[in-house]
């Protein structure tokens, strides 16, 4: 699972701007949004740059504490 809905919303950040900075359409960051679809990790290491976040704030863990 990402949470790059929830920081993009707690950075005031679009969906449209993200999608121009990646240089991929609006339709496939609102798929990694909404978790239709998983980046991949270059891709997702590329969103974390460019949200200046650690990538591992775009992940959450699925594994039992």
């Amino acid at each position: 699972m990402n949470r790059i809905k929830e920081v993009l919303e707690q950075k005031g950040i679009k969906q449209t701007w993200l999608a121009e900075k990646l240089g991929k359409s609006y339709n496939m960051v609102n798929a990694y949004a909404q978790n239709r679809q998983q980046p991949r990790l270059e891709t997702l290491m590329e969103i974390a740059v460019i949200l200046d976040v650690d990538v591992k704030e775009l992940i959450i863990s699925n594994k039992e504490q």
